[in-house]
Order: structure tokens, then sequence, then C-alpha cells
């Protein structure tokens, strides 16, 4: 089979043959000429010939050179170069503005596939879940901070390595998720384990993803543990540290020699009697410190019934005497709660309260209270134009309070009611204005739909008491 001829040789013998019938004529016409004029006119016509088929040929094959040197240049990602001379009313050059396009569109691309790269690696390494990836035979090639931590080996160090010989054998088989224990020297322990696939390179991989579930709890629970003995403690030593004072200084008077005569023992007594009234004052304080604590502590479930939110509202307010509560007039009228009354009525009492306080600070200021009802939930809100709130941190902290009187449960024990009815009490400053804004949120419930709440739950035990059986 004859070899096909190359492209650049082809276009020349195709411009040859198509000025060859020229060429033909032309030396038709001059054979009868002298020789001496005859030869030049004959190396004129043959070089003419050829130079306009090379010229053809060149202006061929250049166009096509320069967009092959485009072409490699993109398939080795060398998005820089780029053609001159495009032009969108030319065939080539529109052909040119395309491909520089094309070029400019991979450079972008590549360059938005290049930050979502940095930016998977850095929330990889941010979360603290173990993330790992291996190929089909088992060898990891994809690790985070956290997966490092959790085998205590550098990821360099770690890429490669077989499942098994990492401990992890296991997390390949069975239902996910699911809780394993995970025989790992730098975190033994039980871990919660999430399995899936995806392909890179158009192989399969797998991706294991390890939790500790324990650890978030538990650090909310040392938070809480801090804060509580921070201010147990501040409360404490408010008190000890007096009752110590007044002690050693009876003790140091107890055996003084001038206690000899009548008028300085009846001093004495007198000292006596005034130090153990501060100390039974200051014995009373912790003791209903604790009583509040253990208030706190042990707060009944809701007992729920229906009533009414206007009366319920109204019945708070004429508790109060210091101020005028007003009621906002596009409050939603004949609105029904399911709820334990009393309960909802102390946490009410308890921000109304705080309320009036906090307008009593700045000489005074106007309170509304509103609510309406939504489709699911139920809105109430207090506004003041008090001072506002200068530590958002602490609102909610148990036995902070910023009162010289204050015992720092209100708020807390009415946050706690307001969880225990599945909603939410939240404190902030006010946008329009000085003073606070307190919103409560309840889920609107009836007892019908606590009934078919129980009777589901009730259903749900015995479908698994019998599955059990």
């Amino acid at each position: 089979m004859a070899q096909a001829l190359r492209h650049d040789r082809k276009v020349l013998w195709l411009a040859l043959l198509a000025g060859l019938p020229a060429v033909v004529i032309a030396a038709w016409f001059i054979r009868e000429l002298p020789t001496r004029a005859a030869v030049p006119l004959y190396a004129l016509i043959f070089g003419v010939w050829i130079g306009a088929a090379w010229a053809v040929r060149r202006a061929v094959v250049r166009p096509l050179a320069t967009l092959s040197n485009l072409l490699a240049g993109v398939r080795e990602g060398d998005f820089s170069v780029r053609a001159r001379g495009g032009d969108r009313d030319d065939p080539l050059g529109l052909t040119l503005m395309e491909i520089n396009a094309l070029a400019q569109t991979l450079r972008e691309q590549r360059l938005g596939a290049r930050e979502a790269t940095v930016l998977l690696e850095t929330v990889m390494d941010a979360i603290d879940v173990a993330v790992l990836a291996f190929d089909p035979d088992g060898r990891l090639r994809l690790v985070n901070a956290a997966g490092s931590q959790l085998l205590g080996r550098r990821a360099s160090a770690l890429l490669g390595e077989d499942a098994e010989s990492l401990g992890l054998g296991m997390c390949f088989d069975g239902e996910t998720p699911r809780a394993i224990e995970i025989d790992v020297e730098a975190a033994p322990g039980q871990w919660e384990l999430r399995r899936s696939t995806f392909r890179q390179g158009g192989e399969p991989m797998t991706l294991i993803v390890l939790a500790d579930p324990g650890r978030i709890l538990r650090e909310q629970e040392r938070q809480a543990w801090r804060r509580l003995i921070r201010v147990v403690s501040h409360e404490i030593n408010n008190s000890l540290a007096p009752i110590s004072s007044i002690v050693d200084s009876l003790r140091r008077g107890l055996n003084h020699p001038a206690h000899d005569s009548a008028e300085a023992r009846a001093e004495y007594d007198e000292d006596l009697r005034m130090g153990l009234g501060v100390i039974g004052k200051r014995s009373a304080g912790l003791q209903r410190f604790m009583e509040s604590y253990a208030r706190l502590a042990k707060l009944p479930r809701p007992d729920r019934r229906s009533f009414e939110v206007g009366p319920w509202v109204q019945r708070v307010i004429a508790l109060e005497e210091r101020t005028e509560l007003r009621v906002d007039p596009q409050s939603s009228a004949g609105v029904e709660l399911y709820a334990d009354e009393d309960q909802l009525e102390q946490l009410l009492i308890n921000v109304v309260r705080n309320a009036v306080d906090a307008t009593e600070e700045v000489g005074g200021g106007a309170i509304e209270i509103g609510w309406r009802r939504g489709r699911e939930r139920f809105v109430l809100w207090i506004r003041d134009e008090g001072p506002g709130i200068a530590n958002p941190a602490n609102l909610f902290v148990p036995f902070f309070s910023t009162k010289a009187q204050g015992t720092g449960i209100g708020l807390v024990l009415s946050q706690q009611i307001a969880e225990a009815h599945g909603g939410s009490l939240t404190l902030r400053n006010r946008d329009d204005r000085r003073g606070a804004e307190l919103r409560l949120e309840l889920p609107l419930q009836s007892a019908k739909d606590e009934e078919r709440g129980g009777a589901a739950r009730s259903s749900s035990r015995l479908r698994v008491s019998d599955e059990r059986a």
C-alpha cells in the first residue's frame, strides 16, 4: 500500500496542478519565439508557477502550525499562549479567537479547581473528624490532620500504607453508620464510622470518616463545669471571707487581757453578738444559694393544659406595681396555649421583673409586651428602654447576676422552662433604640396532638417489644 502524502505536500501538488494549465497555454504561445526570447519567458513562467504554489502551501501550513502549538500548550497546561490576528470576519481569525477563548476558559477553570482544592484541604485539616481515602487495593491515598493524629503518624509516613497494617481493616465491612472499637496506640476507643465511595482518576475510592462522638459532649460538659465552679466559688468565697475574718478577730479578742474589766467584757460581748449575726446572715445566704441551685436542678415536667394568653399576661402585669406595662394592641386575640400555665407564669414574672429593674436603672422608661400566633409557633416579646445588655455571654450562666441582690437563677430557670416546653428564650439589644428585647417562642400544641404523640410512642414501643420477642 502506497504511503499517503503529507498534508503540506498534498497542498503543494494541488497548487502545482491548479497552475499547470496556465503554464501549458503560455508555453504554447511562446514556442515560436526565438530561443533568446523564449528561454527567459519560460524561466519566468516556471518561477512564478512554482513560487505561487509554494506560497499557497505556506499560507495553509503556517496557520495550522500555529493552531498546533496553541493546542499543544493547552494540552500541556500552558494557558498563557495566545494567537494573534483574530478576526470575526475571517474564518481562520475566528478559529484563532475561539482557541484563545478556550484557553482562557480552561485557565479560569484550572484556577478555580486549585482554589477549590486548597479550600478542601484547609477545611479537611480544620475539622476534628478523621477523613481517610483508600484506593481499590486498600492503600491510603488521602488523610487529613485529624486522621494523622488518630493514627499517631505524619501524613507523609501514612500515605501508601495498607488499611490492615493501620488497624482499620474492619472499617471496610458492615453497615454504616455504626460505632466501632479502634485498636490504635494514639487514640484507642470507640468511634463512629461512616463509609462512602467516590471516583478519582477513574478508579473507585473508599472514603472512611471516623468521629469521636463523646469528645464534643465532654468538652461542653467541661465548659459547663468550669462556669458553674467559677460562679459557685465566687459566691462561697464572698461568704467565707467575712466569716473567716470575723472568727479570727473574735478568737484574738477572746483571751485579751483588757477584757478583765466589766466594761471591756461588755464591749467584747457586743462585738461577739455582731460577729455571730454576720456569720448567721452569711450562712443563711449560702443556704438560700444552695436552695436556689436545688430548685434549678429539679425543675418538674410541665403539667400541660389549655389556657388563653390574654388573661395570663394580664395577671402577670397586675402583679407589677412599680411601673405600667403597655400591651401591644396588634397582639393576636383569642390565642390559646397547651402548656404548664404555672411554669410559664413564673417565667413571665421573672422576665417582666427584669425588664422593670432595667428601666429603673436609667430612671424609668416604657415597657411593651406583645404576642402573635404563627402557623406552628407562638411568639411573645417584651421590649424595654433600659440600659441594654452589657455582657450577653453570661446571660444564662447559673447564679451570675449584675444586680446587688440578684440570685442569678431567674433567666436560667426561665430558659429551662421554655426548653422544657420545646421552645426557646432569647434576649438581645434592640436595634431601633436603647434597651433590650426578650423573645419567647413556643410550639403550638393541643391535647389531641399530645395524645397522638403518646399513642405513636406507645405503638413504637410495642413494635420494638415485638421485634425483640
